[in-house]
C-alpha cells in the first residue's frame, strides 16, 4: 500500500505527515499565548472563526523553542475531531511511499525525545525522513485542553 506523506524541515530534520490528517498549509501567523499549557503549546490562533491551539513542534519534540518569523508554516491537521496547527520551519514536498520501505526507528540509548513520536523512517532520495504519528504527537488530553 502506498502512503501519501506531506514533507517538512524543523531544526534543520526532515519530518513527513500523512496528507490525509493535513487540512491547509498556513503562513505564519502571531499566536496569542495562553496560562497554564504545556511548555510546547505556542498559543491559539483565530482559522476562520475557530480558536486553533497552534503547537511548536520543536518543542514538542524535546529541542529547543522556535523563535517563529514570518518564513515559518503552521501545517493545520485533523485527527478525529481534534485540529491543530503544528509550527514548522519550512515545507518541502508531497511524497508517495510505500508502506514496506518504512523502516522501524533504530533502538537508542537513553531517552530519546523524537522515537516515540514516529511510524517510521524512509529513505527519499538522499533524505532520511521521519515520518510521524500524529495520534502519539498530539497526545489527546495535553493538547486538547490548549483549545
Amino acid at each position: 500500500m502506498l502512503r501519501e506523506l506531506i514533507t517538512f524541515e524543523v531544526e534543520g530534520q526532515v519530518f513527513g505527515l500523512d496528507i490525509m490528517s493535513i487540512r491547509e498549509i498556513r503562513a505564519w501567523s502571531p499566536t496569542t499565548r495562553l496560562p497554564r499549557v504545556p511548555h510546547y503549546v505556542a498559543g491559539v490562533v483565530n482559522l476562520r472563526g475557530t480558536v486553533l491551539p497552534v503547537i511548536d513542534l520543536a518543542a514538542r519534540l524535546g529541542w529547543r523553542a522556535t523563535e517563529p518569523t514570518p518564513r515559518h508554516a503552521i501545517i493545520v491537521t485533523q485527527l478525529g475531531a481534534q485540529v491543530g496547527g503544528w509550527i514548522v520551519d519550512s515545507v518541502s514536498d508531497i511524497v508517495t511511499v510505500p508502506d514496506n520501505t518504512l523502516q522501524p526507528p533504530p533502538p537508542t540509548a537513553g531517552h530519546d525525545t523524537v522515537v516515540p513520536f514516529l511510524d517510521g523512517l524512509a529513505a527519499i532520495d538522499d533524505n532520511m525522513v521521519m515520518v510521524l504519528n500524529l495520534a502519539a504527537l498530539s497526545d489527546g488530553a495535553q493538547v486538547a485542553e490548549a483549545a
